[in-house]
């Protein structure tokens, strides 16, 4: 036997069948390139002195594994559809004297030629666009670009290496399949026909209360902490309640348009209806990947869109001033205000320097504590309600004198002792008194809808701000309370925010003096001074940090929605011809018994209609109900513009669904040519 005898065998398999493997080898080769890509840009030197850089390795090396283990699965996926459609043709070979070891040698050199095209393919490519990858990630970063273009060896050996575990379990598993089988079953693989399934009702019921309970937990759960563990239930329960719903609800929806007398006895139903009642048992499971996959990009894109378009927003809601400072403070005594006066005076003879002064300026003071609420009871001893909470439970409380809320606000409201305003954005307190285990008792005079901007730290905890007249009154009680290390239950705090006026290279040259010149650190304090520590902010200092962290997330978002775009329209593709050359023989019968080729296009269309837009819908539908859930996440991220992640949300589904649709024109183009003869098969 010639030496080339195996590989040329295995090579002309492929031609052949190009139409199956064409789009198979152009998602191998784009899965190295991607995979390739993320793994060169955590270790490109040109993103070193980028604010956040550590925070963005460690999410793409998250990018890597995920790529890799999708990868993994989603190529399985895909191969099975290759092996199911070159059984015959290895049948063939069987029955012409080769035995199974000759098929297993064609299988390796069809698995070599593969996965050399897709490395060398993939690796030449992450190459070429990996310097337009970083810079678009510095980009989005708003990092300082530079153009000197390197290759990473380490990363193109990784990507070798996981590669080629991948396309060795490739290997073996289609050898496994080629060893359990024989001649006559290899022969006959593509005509063994499925039995009509059963509807089961349990079963599609059992899916729609799976569903069902994910979307109560999405759209029920209000606090940001419990979110992320709610994200994660919810999302098991989606996706298993999918699958079960589109095996079982399919078969059932079929069932349904049988029993409809006036719509399935049509020409252009009858055919699709019959065809899709004994397919959809096995191609429920293609429709949930692809539902899920549609899901994932959808939530994906829009959350780190969101995220990415709002990051100012995001900034000013943190930092609402240029400058903004917080004194920690044993109390709010005349002697803390004597000694913070004289730190904010020296931030004044700072800012002259800089032929500036505060301005905008917002000076006051805060008290909080921390407490479980039970109607109009607040407990806030934590020793005393040890086990009976959970983290999410708890409420913070800020106490505000009237004082300062007025100059803060140019106002001139009063109060009586006992008396308190209460705000609350992201809190409903409905009570109209608040009683302090331990403190002391208020009346809510009014609810305030408007309170003056405040350095906002992201407010993973629900907040209640309460204007009283005296803080001292106020916390009495309250601040003897320790927690389980001792530390005090009350924390006082002056915050101290303005604006210079300055352009951004002065702001941050005056922050930096700032730091310099004042005292930040515990130990910089003696035991006699009522200050703890100080903490210095600049908004133009921290939004390097937070276009990061932001760019990073939208970046990686962006990444992973092709990964899983690439395989949603895969999985398509073979559906629509492995069902074309399925469904080829029951329409050559059909058009020989009359029907016309326009008749013939019109069921088909009924089909497809009924089938592929079945994912879109019910993505559109998981997405709409994660939007709760999603938009308390983010939060967490400093971004509360509800508004602006719904706009968002829907412009992605809308970008999403006219991708669909020309993947799906583009799909039912081949899927026609097949079964109206238009294009024989090329095996």
């Amino acid at each position: 036997m010639k030496a080339g005898f195996y590989p040329n065998l295995a090579f002309d398999g492929i031609r052949k069948n190009r139409r199956l493997y064409l789009p198979y080898i152009i998602t191998c080769v784009a899965m190295v390139m991607m995979y390739y890509i993320m793994s060169f840009l955590q270790s490109t030197d040109a993103l070193s002195n980028v604010r956040g850089i550590e925070t963005i390795r460690e999410m793409l090396d998250f990018g890597t594994w995920v790529i890799a283990i999708f990868s993994c699965i989603f190529l399985f996926y895909t191969n099975s559809f290759l092996i199911r459609r070159r059984k015959k043709e290895f049948g063939l070979f069987y029955i012409l004297g080769m035995g199974k070891s000759n098929i297993s040698i064609i299988l390796f050199w069809e698995v070599l030629i593969i996965y050399a095209i897709s490395i060398i393919a993939g690796l030449f490519l992450g190459m070429v666009l990996s310097k337009t990858a970083e810079l678009s990630l510095i980009y989005v970063m708003q990092g300082e670009v530079t153009y000197n273009v390197s290759v990473s060896i380490d990363s193109a050996v990784m990507s070798i290496f996981v590669f080629g575990v991948i396309f060795f379990l490739l290997y073996l598993n289609a050898l496994r399949q080629i060893k359990l089988s024989n001649a006559i079953s290899l022969l006959k693989s593509e005509t063994v026909g499925e039995k009509a399934p059963k509807a089961n009702w349990f079963f599609g019921i059992l899916g729609v209360l799976i569903l069902a309970t994910g979307y109560i937990l999405s759209v029920s759960t209000e606090n940001p902490i419990s979110a992320l563990l709610a994200l994660f239930v919810a999302v098991i329960l989606v996706i298993i309640g999918t699958y079960i719903t589109m095996i079982s609800g399919s078969v059932l929806f079929c069932k349904i348009l049988q029993k409809n007398k006036k719509y399935y006895y049509k020409s252009n139903h009858f055919v699709s209806v019959s065809s899709m009642v004994y397919r959809m048992k096995r191609n429920g499971a293609g429709l949930a990947s692809i539902c899920i996959l549609a899901t994932m990009v959808l939530v994906m894109i829009s959350s780190t869109a969101s995220l990415y378009i709002g990051v100012e927003d995001a900034i000013q809601n943190r930092y609402p001033k240029e400058i903004n400072l917080t004194i920690d403070c044993d109390n709010l005594s005349e002697k803390s205000k004597t000694e913070t006066n004289m730190i904010l005076e020296e931030v004044r003879l700072i800012a002259e320097r800089y032929n500036t002064k505060p301005q905008n300026a917002i000076d006051y003071g805060e008290a909080y504590v921390a407490g479980l609420v039970t109607g109009n009871t607040v407990e806030t001893d934590v020793t005393a309600a040890e086990g009976n909470f959970s983290y999410s439970d708890i409420v913070m409380f800020n106490f505000i004198s009237l004082e300062d809320y007025n100059q803060a606000m140019g106002t001139s409201e009063s109060l009586k002792d006992g008396e308190a305003f209460l705000y609350s954005s992201k809190y409903d307190y409905t009570e109209n008194n608040i009683s302090f285990n331990n403190g002391n008792a208020f009346k809510i005079k009014r609810r305030l809808y408007r309170i003056f901007d405040k350095e906002g730290e992201t407010d993973i905890l629900p907040i209640v701000d309460l204007i009283v007249p005296n803080i001292d009154y106020a916390v009495q009680g309250l601040d003897k309370l320790a927690d389980y290390n001792g530390d005090r239950m009350v924390t006082f705090t002056r915050y101290y925010q303005f604006d210079t006026g300055l352009d951004t290279d002065k702001q941050i040259a005056l922050y930096k003096e700032l730091v310099s010149d004042i005292p930040t650190e515990t130990d910089k304090y003696s035991d006699e001074d009522s200050i703890n520590y100080i903490r210095i902010s600049s908004r133009e200092v921290q939004k390097d940090s937070f276009y990061s962290l932001n760019g990073g997330l939208f970046y990686l978002g962006i990444i992973l929605s092709l990964v899983f775009i690439f395989a949603a329209v895969l999985i398509i593709y073979y559906k629509q011809i492995s069902e074309g050359y399925e469904d080829r023989a029951r329409f050559e019968i059909m058009q020989k018994i009359g029907m016309t080729k326009r008749e013939l296009r019109k069921s088909i269309n009924s089909q497809l209609l009924t089938v592929f837009f079945l994912p879109l819908i019910i993505s559109g539908l998981h997405l709409t109900f994660a939007f709760p859930l999603i938009s308390k996440i983010i939060i967490m991220f400093g971004l509360y513009n509800t508004s602006l992640f719904m706009l968002t949300s829907i412009a992605c589904f809308i970008i999403f669904a006219i991708i669909y649709a020309v993947v799906y024109k583009i799909t039912s183009n081949s899927y026609y040519k097949i079964v109206s003869g238009a294009k024989k098969n090329s095996f």
